[in-house]
């Protein structure tokens, strides 16, 4: 039966498990996983097939007998796409492709078309599409093969000099440099884009406002979060990587000290390099924060898994060291969510429950936030001339100010103050100035 442009693609999932990957998920949750980057995608799951591999076949990834059982079951079900969890090499793709005639797709491809689908700024998107052509550069050969077929063998000349190159290599050739110039063109704008974006920062910088990055894994609520704070519109829904674009907003602390809370781009297992590169300078909004604010959903059946997942990265961007704030977030929702408090409770003791829909421990949480970083306040003793009010008012204002004195010369002041703030103050600070870490 033929289905109208309109109408959604049925795909058929395919998951591996392989004796020597050194993977902490299940099959069944990481295709779990790939069933809601499908359902984000806009394609109906209507079947799966696993299978357990000592290695991946080189040409297929899949045994012979399994290819053949997907083929039927993708005539069977009127598949229109098959999709595998891992990623796939150009010849597999190209081999299964031809032995089932239908689009074959792995996980990098699929996570790079939900990303393309969700971006909504310019900068999203100029870094979508630059991950979409690195992927695809080196798969353009299974474009052209039929071309390369009808071009028959080498024809050299009588000299035995390199053969006239048929119409498909060469037009691989033209493709290769048209993309080429394009990835170049795109380098250079998200380039542009990432120094006016350490411009910002550095302007925020001089303010001396504390910088808090929500993180977690995809779907966790870290938009919703920051629209319960903050009041702001960013847009949410329940599903993955409803959204990509950084937004960064003010919150008054409890203890009315003021932030900026930037909201990232979830993480997710496997997340592809291409990805992780060209999202390069949204990512450098976490390594820039002063502390991280971790959103855990804890309605999820392998909550900690996630949360330890976006642990791994954070290692990888070289932000381990943070100070951090664990929300668990969906409080709220149906199931046993007792049982998996109690689990991620083991992992991050400290946590604080929260429902971002609701608004049920939001308080609590920007509390956690202020102790969190007042445990880290540097003590110091400075004299501010009389003439700089504008550095004495950013003491009380994102400092905690212990003892004030009017002398010869300015007002000498005792405070507390977060470290960032050390660059702003250090030209005012006395002979006993830096005084270590406030108990």
């Amino acid at each position: 039966m033929e289905r109208t442009k309109r109408e959604p693609e049925l795909a058929i999932l395919v998951g591996a498990l392989v004796e020597d990957e050194d993977t902490p998920w299940s099959l069944e949750a990481s295709l779990d996983e790939l069933a809601a980057l499908a359902e984000s995608a806009g394609v109906i799951v209507v079947g799966r097939v696993t299978q357990r591999l000592k290695r991946p076949v080189a040409a297929t990834f899949i045994g012979s007998g399994k290819v053949q059982e997907i083929g039927e079951a993708v005539v069977d079900l009127d598949a229109d796409v098959v999709l595998f969890d891992h990623e796939l090499s150009p010849r597999q793709q190209r081999n299964l492709e031809r032995a089932w005639d239908v689009k074959v797709i792995d996980r990098t491809a699929l996570i790079l078309d939900v990303f393309a689908q969700h971006a909504r700024t310019r900068e999203g998107m100029l870094q979508v599409e630059l991950a979409q052509y690195e992927y695809r550069l080196p798969r353009l050969t299974r474009m052209w093969t039929h071309l390369a077929r009808q071009a028959g063998g080498r024809a050299g000349g009588a000299s035995g000099g390199v053969g006239v190159r048929g119409p498909g290599e060469a037009q691989i050739e033209i493709d290769r440099r048209e993309i080429g110039r394009r990835i170049s063109f795109l380098e250079k704008q998200i380039e542009q884009l990432r120094t006016q974006r350490r411009q910002a920062r550095r302007r925020r910088r001089r303010s001396g406002l504390l910088q808090i990055s929500l993180v977690g894994y995809t779907n966790a609520g870290k938009s919703t979060l920051l629209n319960r704070i903050v009041g702001s519109d960013v847009y949410t829904a329940d599903q993955l990587f409803a959204t990509l674009d950084p937004t960064t907003r003010r919150v008054e602390l409890p203890s009315g000290r003021v932030a900026l809370l930037s909201d990232t781009v979830g993480f997710i297992q496997r997340l592809p390099t291409e990805l992780v590169a060209a999202f390069r300078a949204t990512l450098e909004e976490v390594t820039e924060a002063d502390l991280l604010l971790h959103i855990v959903d804890v309605t999820h059946p392998d909550a900690v898994l996630q949360a330890e997942t976006v642990d791994r990265v954070l290692g990888e961007l070289g932000v381990a060291d943070l100070p951090v704030v664990v929300a668990a977030n969906k409080i709220d929702a149906e199931g046993p969510i007792e049982e998996h408090l109690r689990e991620l409770r083991v992992w991050a003791p400290d946590l604080v429950p929260i429902s971002a829909l609701e608004g049920s421990g939001i308080t609590e949480l920007l509390e956690a936030v202020d102790r969190e970083m007042q445990s880290r306040l540097q003590a110091i003793e400075v004299l501010v001339p009389y003439d700089s009010g504008d550095v004495l008012n950013l003491l009380h204002t994102h400092g905690i100010v212990d003892e004030e004195q009017y002398v010869e010369g300015g007002t000498l002041v005792r405070a507390r103050v977060p470290l960032y703030m050390l660059g702003s103050v250090g030209q005012y600070l006395t002979d006993t100035g830096q005084e270590g870490p406030a108990g």
